[in-house]
């Protein structure tokens, strides 16, 4: 699981979208593709973002990459998108996006969406490394690890305590059988003890 790009893109409807801010992680690719994919990404984020329609979400697969749209709308037309592997679940994706466009709105004016440049929203980079595993940023899917992992260590428990069981019922059934020795021993130690009574 793998996120390759993100991005804050201003997407007014019928128009071309502009990149405000976005954060990339290349270092799977090797150095002579990178900047090939970084252009592909980005004409990738603007095309997605421009055909989603305003308070939408969609998922769009393109060769081994899956981008994440979420088209916001509203009064900013702000849309966020994130491009990641295939295999990277569907759910943290758009928590993420909903996160990273409230966090925009609230820390960037809108009035200087006119000037992507002079934009500065470094948390953009923060956002993509946090959500690179996506089980420590998703709530739901870090509860269903530990639920995972509890579940391994309580049937290793339950299968360490039916081999302890299996070795008690040992313990208990040689017990017994010391136990009918015991008593044999008893009563003829007894009887041998009887015949040399001292008075």
């Amino acid at each position: 699981m793998k996120v390759f790009s993100l991005a804050v893109v201003l997407a007014p409807p019928n128009k071309p979208s502009t990149v405000l801010a976005s954060a990339s992680d290349l270092s799977s690719f090797s150095f002579y593709q990178r900047g090939s994919v970084a252009e592909f990404m980005s004409f990738f984020t603007k095309t997605i973002a421009e055909r989603t329609p305003q308070g939408q979400r969609q998922s769009v697969q393109e060769n081994s990459y899956t981008a994440h749209v979420y088209n916001r709308g509203g009064a900013e037309q702000l849309a966020g998108v994130i491009i990641t592997d295939q295999e990277y679940p569907v759910r943290p994706a758009f928590s993420l996006l909903t996160k990273l466009l409230d966090d925009f709105i609230a820390k960037v004016p809108q009035t200087s969406y006119n000037t992507p440049s002079a934009i500065s929203f470094p948390e953009i980079n923060t956002y993509l490394q946090k959500y690179q595993d996506p089980r420590q940023a998703d709530a739901i899917m870090k509860v269903q690890q530990e639920l995972d992992e509890t579940k391994i260590i309580l049937h290793k428990t339950i299968e360490s305590v039916l081999q302890r069981g299996e070795k008690i019922n040992d313990l208990v059934d040689r017990s017994t059988a010391l136990s009918a020795q015991s008593k044999m021993f008893y009563k003829t130690a007894k009887k041998q003890n009887s015949c040399c009574v001292v008075m």
